[in-house]
């Protein structure tokens, strides 16, 4: 037996030495660089430097607002989106589900920046086919790339376009393997559709809808492609600068390395903290 699990983890050493080296190492060598002041050579030992600046910046907090925003209005929105298209791809109605599928899963197979492009030229002030649109049913043109809240709202809506599919099969799967027997049997009670889909529907998704918004939740609290492609690296004047893209400017345009590891680490404990309130309010009562 002894010899069985050295055999075994010799086969592990190998997983195990590239997930300390690259996972464990790092993890925890950041948060040593976060306790120095890295804008001086050598280094110094000064856990004040960026862990005070965090409580006192108002860049940081800029970015930690608009963050919450986008997490409090898109992450629902999109969940909800989702689900009302998986129970439409679900559907015994439906034909050709297979082509369905795959075009409200394609937003996720789109380069980054390809997109972003795209949503630029879409939502420009002036020839824009949105504003063209808008001209069209009397409504005035918007700036979506200078004006603060319309520019946060096109992130929004950029996000939403892009993941809502990829929410949406997740969820799919979970409709699945829904038994079809509980929907025969409110059928014969005469139970309407409608309330089939709340009293039946949602509770038994309720697993699945809460991964998808962790997984949203942890994608949110990292937001960076779209501020920084979309809206010109958070503009107009750092009002779609979100936690992600204020790292990287401290990190790599700054190289303020050590501000940066703080505010990754808080980054981490936020999504942390906001998953498990999320798994504490959709935990079955006893």
């Amino acid at each position: 037996m002894q010899r069985h699990n050295r055999a075994a983890y010799g086969f592990l050493t190998p997983y195990l030495a590239i997930f300390l080296a690259f996972w464990i190492w790092p993890i925890i060598s950041s948060f040593i660089i976060s306790l120095h002041q890295t804008r001086v050579s050598p280094w110094v030992f000064r856990p004040a430097a960026n862990w005070g600046r965090l409580i006192s910046d108002p860049a940081f907090f800029n970015a930690l607002k608009n963050t919450l925003i986008i997490l409090v209005i898109q992450v629902p929105v999109m969940i909800g989106l989702a689900t009302v298209i998986a129970v439409f791809l679900n559907s015994p109605l439906l034909k050709a589900k297979g082509l369905f599928r795959f075009a409200f899963f394609a937003p996720v197979v789109v380069g980054e920046v390809a997109y972003s492009a795209v949503f630029r030229l879409i939502f420009a002030q002036d020839f824009g086919v949105v504003n063209k649109l808008l001209a069209s049913i009397g409504l005035p043109a918007i700036d979506w790339l200078s004006n603060p809240t319309a520019a946060l709202a096109l992130v929004m809506i950029a996000l939403t376009w892009r993941w809502t599919g990829y929410n949406a099969i997740i969820i799919l799967a979970g409709l699945q393997s829904i038994p079809g027997d509980v929907y025969e049997a409110a059928t014969l009670d005469r139970v309407s559709k409608l309330r089939q889909f709340f009293h039946i529907t949602l509770p038994l998704l309720k697993p699945v809808i809460t991964f998808c918004v962790i997984l949203s939740i942890s994608g949110t609290m990292q937001l960076f492609t779209e501020p920084f492609l979309i809206t010109n690296h958070g503009g107009p004047g750092g009002a779609t600068e979100t936690l992600g893209l204020l790292l990287y400017r401290q990190a790599f345009l700054s190289g303020n390395v050590g501000y940066a590891s703080a505010i990754a680490y808080t980054i981490a404990a936020l999504a942390v903290i906001v998953s498990l309130v999320q798994l504490r309010l959709s935990r079955e009562p006893r």
